[in-house]
């Protein structure tokens, strides 16, 4: 794995001496890196994508087929990224395939995007959707729900700095709470008398194929955060098998939970039903427990939230810790404190903008979801370029030890990839018919402008050197 011994090899951004440790170690067991992923994938949005599947599906079977298929597609992916992870165990995770892959302009860009928007904006996002919740319980003013949401924030970056093996404890209980949760919901839809059937619309064969595509799109996305255990692939006790584990088993837990999810509020509200409910988690607790029923909804969509944000906040500051070891402008945030395990001022600068994010949010939340919602095109973009770095690096790194290859090579990962390339298609149409292609442009636009700024500061440093 030395860069010395594979001089065509980028460095390795996760080992070289700096600050207060050389970098990360195995810390972490099998169900850790599962929690953390499940964590992030399994939140709020399974409460929210089940009728909208429902309505663009059209019919029971194809609304299963969709969540099934989502698993399937998913784990192929999981299988593509389990060899990059194996074969080159990073903290940065898809920063590193990338710049190994297309260089270091290609993955800065990445890397911008994610910590600017994508990954502060999610977090963001959560703390709303968790402050929705709770101001409804113990209101504190207008701000109620930012001020929740910046609270979360802090709370959780303090828990981080204590340490990964606090932060993984905590990431551990929150994620068999909220798994816990969700089985709940659907044990009380099995153990609901089925709703009274009733007799959907017809639809024509080019609305219902069309309207499944839509299905699709809003299932991947619900599936959506399971790549971010490559983020702590150095991290996971065991080595090359340990994090193709915890991949495969965070896929096949989510995939379980989900079809269980899913069929047991189709039992329960029946299709029709499910189609036309607004909140199907509430809507079923309502019709077993009554009003109290909404209540202990909004506690366990809280916990997804705070679940979701931590093992965000877990692969988030990795990425800056990462930029930060290849980019010495950036190099204050490259100090990893090996007594906690973790990049402190990757976290201290991940909760700064997330906390901006946050405000922003509060005077404008309109705009502010269109700024996290509608950057979709950038997070698939650079994904699909992350399924691509896989053959660009077997056949640019042959020498690597792959401690795991993916089998039936190159079917598995070439469907990962056209199932990323359809969801960019998709994003960026669905941004078109919002007007907000804008948001993903501007993006890209300004992470350009940082780089070629960084570019002439190194020249104008290297004209002014002195010769040795």
């Amino acid at each position: 794995m030395s860069a010395a011994l594979h001089p065509r090899k980028a460095p390795d951004l996760s080992s070289v001496a700096s600050g207060a440790s050389a970098g990360p170690t195995p810390t972490l067991s099998i169900f850790d890196a599962t929690m953390i992923t499940v964590g992030i994938v399994i939140g709020a949005g399974i409460f929210q994508t089940p009728s909208l599947v429902a309505t663009n599906a059209g019919t029971p079977t194809l609304t299963i087929t969709a969540w099934a298929l989502a698993g399937v597609l998913s784990f192929a992916g999981a299988l593509t990224y389990a060899e990059l992870a194996t074969t080159y165990p990073s903290a940065g995770g898809d920063y590193t395939f990338l710049t190994r892959a297309y260089g270091r302009n290609l993955s800065f860009l990445f890397a911008w995007a994610r910590s600017t928007v994508i990954c502060t904006g999610s977090i963001a996002l959560l703390g709303f959707i968790l402050g929705d919740y709770l101001a409804r319980l113990y209101p504190l003013g207008p701000q109620s729900s930012a001020l929740y949401a910046a609270a979360a924030v802090l709370v959780l970056t303090v828990i981080n700095l204590i340490g990964l093996k606090s932060s993984a404890k905590v990431q551990n209980t929150l994620g068999v709470l909220e798994i816990a949760g969700v089985l709940a919901v659907a044990l009380v839809g099995f153990l609901l008398e089925p709703a009274p059937a009733s007799e959907p619309p017809a639809a024509s064969a080019a609305t219902s194929t069309g309207s499944f595509g839509l299905a699709m799109v809003l299932v991947l996305l619900t599936y959506g955060g399971w790549n971010e255990a490559a983020y702590v692939s150095a991290e996971v006790r065991g080595g090359a098998r340990a994090v193709r584990s915890s991949l495969v088993m965070s896929i096949a837990i989510i995939t379980i939970v989900y079809l269980l999810f899913v069929i047991g509020v189709m039992q329960g509200l029946g299709f029709e039903g499910l189609k036309a409910s607004e909140a199907v988690g509430i809507d079923i607790a309502e019709r077993m427990f009554g009003p109290v029923g909404g209540q202990l909804i909004g506690v366990i969509v809280a916990i997804s939230a705070l679940s979701s944000m931590n093992s965000t906040m877990l692969a988030g500051a990795r990425t800056n810790y990462s930029v930060a070891r290849d980019w010495p402008i950036f190099g204050f945030m490259g100090a990893w404190q090996g007594e906690r395990s973790t990049p402190a001022m990757g976290f201290i600068v991940q909760a700064g903008i997330a906390l901006a994010l946050v405000g922003y949010g509060a005077l404008e939340k309109d705009g502010f979801m269109t700024m996290v919602e509608f950057t979709a095109p950038v997070f698939w973009f650079f994904f699909m370029l992350g399924g691509i770095a896989l053959f660009v690096l077997r056949r640019k790194d042959p020498g690597a030890a792959r401690p795991f290859k993916v089998p039936l090579y190159p079917v598995i990962p070439i469907v990962f990839v056209l199932t990323c390339a359809y969801l960019l298609y998709s994003s960026i149409v669905y941004a078109q018919s919002r007007h907000a292609t804008h948001v993903a442009f501007s993006v890209m636009l300004s992470g350009a402008l940082v780089l070629i700024g960084i570019k002439v500061r190194e020249r104008n440093r290297s004209r002014t050197r002195p010769p040795a």
